[in-house]
């Protein structure tokens, strides 16, 4: 008997396995195999819009993705940075051998963690509990819990023109038992598609034809503990090119063959990343469409095609590729496909990540109908400490949808559903200018520090950093300058003219153009890098955050009203039908959470205040 099993050696399943075995719990994570640990399937990427933040996220609360992002990045680029900061986001090329290779290490090496090869073919239950799992050789191991992290290895079908093969990833085994292991405990399960584009021998590209893409000139980081990064120049590039007249031409004239349009799929593909095939069908009078073409390592002579996903037959992805410029005579060195695969009704989950069918099991990941790794890894955290919660007789530790990317996500997910694969936008985020990349230490790293994940030391630096922050603020307020001062030559350097009046330095860095570390340099003072980006947005959109906070607080008081457990939504006089089927579906614990449920109105909520206050 152990506390936690991991099931799925993915994304998800490594922060959940390092997650559970840091707070001191035995845990076991199953993987089909050790080599294959953090794989990266598809692009060979971490962070980018809202997912960047993701992984700040993870960091702050002392999950692992943003220490082997950090460490075997090959590109680093800042996205968004002539934008607002609630966008502003990091994203990394990486060197995908690399990076499994280091999750690898660190989960062998971790003290109270097993790592074993093997396929599960079943969940063991007891009383409606899962105490463990089974084996396809038949053996069994028990524990206190169980997390999913199975990714699309349930019940995987590799689509690739008119040919449908089961298969996970790459060839991969697949199982079938597992999902309907699942059903028989009552957890329903739907079908999804995803898809990856070919990857090309990198020497037989014609770089001369597309547009280089270099990484950001300064020190960026995912992890707070990251001290050095690869050097601008040594640092790869990524380019762009175009699809073709020629490009288009070829698919419009075989999308019968492609496997998602010859009938063959039965999932529900990505929105948001969709196939070639799909983007031009869907957006038929857009001339071109971009492609970038990214190094997957230092180690291998290949280069990922983003945004050209295909389920093609082979000899039309040919075509498809020489018809993109610069790579007219490219060598194919894997093809792209559409795999599907099994996935659990998220609305049957608890916003803990526990099922609400069976007691126990937690899920995280693809298998809960979301998409990309910095979701999956996301969950896998927030699953493992969940768990350990549950082991240890604790409330569960949910995250708001003000205080982090992973609370809209879940949120999301708990009481909203999905029906495709679920994407991390910032415009998801109705608190997004809250949620930034800066600040996720200062929203999280007390949530990780009380929880046991992040260590002593990291958690001083955190308080320091903050002292540093009320103190810049402080000296801001204090300092001022009047019209004779010298600060008048930095003014009209950047088009300002000579004061008129006395004023703060905090007031005058509320101007657009006026930099803290220039006045920083003016005075002499010096504070570090990552304090003076943090005050100089704090300073800048105030205003702004001052309103977002009073409409988090607004929704805040509403979820601090609890509903009863033995609520029974079919006697409440005057709920509409869809609210009510709603309401029983999704189980919600506040007011809340039941008003970001779909199909539950404004006029519904209402009713519910005024059964709560009768009750």
């Amino acid at each position: 008997m152990v506390d936690v099993i991991v099931v799925g050696g993915g994304h998800a399943g490594v922060e959940a396995a390092l997650a559970s075995a840091r707070m001191h719990k035995k845990t076991i994570l199953f993987s089909l195999s050790i080599e294959n640990i953090a794989k990266m399937p598809c692009n060979p990427s971490v962070g980018g819009p809202a997912k960047g933040i993701v992984v700040r996220e993870i960091d702050a609360l002392g999950g692992e993705m943003g220490k082997a992002a950090d460490a075997t990045a090959i590109q680093f680029k800042m996205l968004n940075t002539n934008k607002g900061p609630g966008v502003r986001c990091l994203r990394v090329q990486s060197d995908k051998l690399a990076y499994g290779k280091y999750m690898q290490e660190q989960l062998l090496k971790q003290t109270g963690l097993e790592v074993r090869e093997g396929m599960i073919e079943t969940l063991l239950t007891k009383d409606g509990k899962a105490i463990g799992v089974k084996l396809v050789d038949g053996t069994e191991v028990y524990a206190k819990t169980v997390i999913l992290t199975t990714g699309t290895y349930m019940s995987g079908k590799i689509l690739l023109g008119h040919s449908a093969t089961p298969s996970g990833p790459d060839q991969e085994p697949t199982t079938n038992a597992l999902s309907q292991s699942l059903r028989d405990l009552g957890i329903q399960t739907f079908r999804l598609k995803t898809g990856t584009p070919a990857r090309v021998k990198t020497n037989s590209i014609d770089f001369s034809k597309t547009e280089p893409q270099p990484g950001t000139d300064g020190f960026v980081s995912f992890s707070y503990d990251t001290k050095e990064i690869m050097p601008l120049a040594e640092q790869v590039l990524c380019y762009l090119t175009y699809t073709s007249p020629k490009t288009h031409e070829i698919i419009n004239s075989n999308l019968q063959e492609s496997a998602m349009y010859s009938g063959l799929v039965e999932g529900v593909g990505p929105r948001y990343c969709p196939s070639i095939e799909d983007k031009l069908v869907r957006f038929h009078d857009k001339e071109r469409h971009q492609i970038f073409l990214e190094p997957e390592s230092l180690s291998l002579d290949t280069t990922y095609v983003q945004g050209f996903s295909t389920s093609m037959p082979e000899h039309i992805q040919d075509e498809m590729i020489h018809s993109l410029p610069g790579l007219e005579y490219a060598v194919i060195d894997k093809y792209g496909y559409a795999i599907e695969y099994d996935a659990i009704d998220p609305l049957q989950m608890k916003v803990s990540l526990e099922s609400k069918i069976v007691e126990n099991l937690f899920t995280a990941g693809q298998i809960n109908g979301t998409s990309g790794y910095e979701e999956a890894a996301g969950q896998g955290l927030m699953a493992a400490i969940n768990a350990v919660r549950k082991i240890d007789g604790k409330e569960p530790f949910v995250l708001r949808r003000d205080e982090a990317y992973l609370g809209v996500l879940i949120d999301d997910l708990a009481n909203k559903g999905t029906k495709e694969p679920y994407r991390l936008l910032t415009s998801r985020a109705e608190y997004r200018l809250l949620l930034r990349h800066d600040n996720a230490d200062t929203r999280l790293s007390g949530y990780g520090y009380e929880i046991g994940l992040l260590p002593e030391e990291r958690y001083e630096r955190f308080v320091h950093k903050q002292k540093q922050i009320v103190a810049c603020k402080q000296w801001l307020l204090e300092t001022r300058f009047t019209p004779k001062s010298e600060v008048n030559a930095y003014l009209q350097q950047i088009g300002y003219d000579n004061l008129s009046d006395g004023t703060s330095a905090y007031d005058l860095l509320k101007r657009p153009k006026v930099q803290l570390a220039q006045l920083c340099l003016l005075l002499g003072v010096h504070y570090d890098n990552d304090v003076m980006e943090a005050v100089e947005i704090e300073v800048k959109y105030e205003g702004y955050i001052i309103k977002a906070k009073k409409e988090a607080e607004r929704m805040l008081s509403m979820d601090k009203l609890k509903l009863p457990v033995d609520i029974d939504y079919a006697n409440i006089d005057n709920l509409a039908l869809e609210a009510r089927q709603k309401l029983d579906q999704v189980k919600p614990i506040t007011v809340g959470q039941a008003s970001r449920i779909s199909g539950v109105s404004p006029a519904d909520i209402a009713v519910l205040m005024i059964y709560l206050k009768k009750r």
